[in-house]
């Protein structure tokens, strides 16, 4: 009867190529499971429990979309181990996971492991289907940058959940140092789609090639304007989000965003991976968020990833952008200085290093199905 479920299950995956598969998780209200092989194996300890202050309210749902793979595996945990920590309202956060299709950690690994260290945590893992956008993706300045999993927030609108309508989406190096619920309630005015910190005195020609610029046509899209504004473009980073799902849907900006990266396979205007999509569709008509809420570029640039200082002003978000990851500077010791304010946050257990082991589960059970 067992082979029977698999082999139409099997059946059932091999047939609907364009899929996405979730598994979801929310803290057991009674006896929890013993810990399985792959839960131990991973070398994380558990975080300590963060519960809700005494006037907040489970009903409302603070929703975070990440994605979790093995080479960021450790960004992950410590950029959700730090929302948790500065939250008021922690068991109002609702993670939502995306998995390369493909990696070694497999999605049933990663959602025991997060369901390890986080028991308490609300959340879901999605498997993100890397043949929906490897076509589309060109050669880029760093090679870490064609990674497809890079391009999932491209597909947000498709992989979440439909009743979710509003997320903020965080890249896999940063830190929360702030209560989250203070960005989770800027308004997005104007009928816009997303909000980010933006940067207008950044030389915004530097994101494009000369190809883009010499075309009179292609230029225009920042010569557009709405019925209420026009667009002046200014630099945004888009490892730190707050997006208006439904206005991404009904405004198929998805396929903005795709028939750009088209554009790009036969005529190279641009050198940055998922990004300059981004600016092209969005720039300058994004919701312009405090800068606290993305200190980027810790990480230094995209080729020696050398030691950075943070901008003046105040701090609620540190964003390790670039080739220098914290983890991996402090692994080989020589880290920056900024990156100690990154290691509180790191619940890997330093002396498991080199005992990891994939566990190998089934792939099929589990899972529920949703259509890109």
């Amino acid at each position: 009867m067992n082979r029977s479920l698999s082999a139409i299950a099997v059946f059932f995956l091999l047939s609907f190529p364009s899929i996405c598969l979730g598994i979801r998780y929310f803290p057991a209200t009674g006896n929890t499971e013993t810990p399985s092989r792959s839960d131990i194996l991973f070398g994380f300890t558990e975080a300590p429990e963060y519960r809700n202050g005494a006037y907040c309210s489970r009903d409302t749902l603070i929703h975070v979309a990440m994605t979790i793979d093995s080479e960021y595996l450790r960004g992950t945990i410590a950029a959700v181990h730090s929302a948790l920590r500065h939250a008021t309202c922690p068991e109002t956060l609702f993670f939502h996971f995306i998995a390369a299709e493909f990696d070694p950690a497999t999605p049933r690994d990663l959602t025991r492991l997060v369901r390890s260290t986080f028991p308490s945590l609300r959340f879901k893992v999605y498997i993100f289907r890397e043949d929906t956008v490897i076509n589309l993706i060109s050669s880029s300045i760093r090679i870490a940058l064609e990674n497809p999993l890079n391009y999932a927030r491209n597909y947000l609108g498709d992989i979440l959940d439909p009743n979710v309508d509003r997320v903020i989406y965080l890249d896999s190096d940063v830190i929360i140092v702030d209560d989250i619920q203070n960005l989770w309630n800027i308004t997005l005015q104007n009928n816009r789609v997303i909000g980010a910190p933006e940067y207008c005195h950044t030389n915004f020609t530097n994101y494009f090639t000369e190809t883009f610029w010499s075309d009179p046509v292609m230029t225009r899209v920042f010569g557009s304007s709405t019925r209420t504004r026009t667009r002046n473009p200014c630099y945004f980073n888009t490892g730190v989000m707050v997006m208006d799902m439904r206005k991404w849907r009904s405004g198929n900006y998805r396929k903005r965003i795709e028939n750009w990266m088209e554009v790009q396979r036969t005529k190279r205007i641009y050198e940055l991976g998922s990004l300059p999509p981004f600016l092209l569709v969005f720039a300058g008509d994004i919701e312009p968020i405090d800068h606290r809420w993305n200190q980027h570029g810790l990480g230094g640039d995209n080729v020696k990833g050398s030691c950075r200082k943070l901008h003046s002003g105040p701090v609620s978000l540190l964003h390790w952008s670039g080739k220098g990851k914290p983890w991996v500077r402090i692994d080989e010791r020589r880290s920056c200085p900024l990156d100690e304010l990154w290691e509180p946050y790191d619940l890997f257990r330093r002396g498991d290093r080199g005992q990891r082991t994939r566990a190998v589960g089934s792939f099929v059970d589990g899972y529920s199905n949703y259509l890109i």
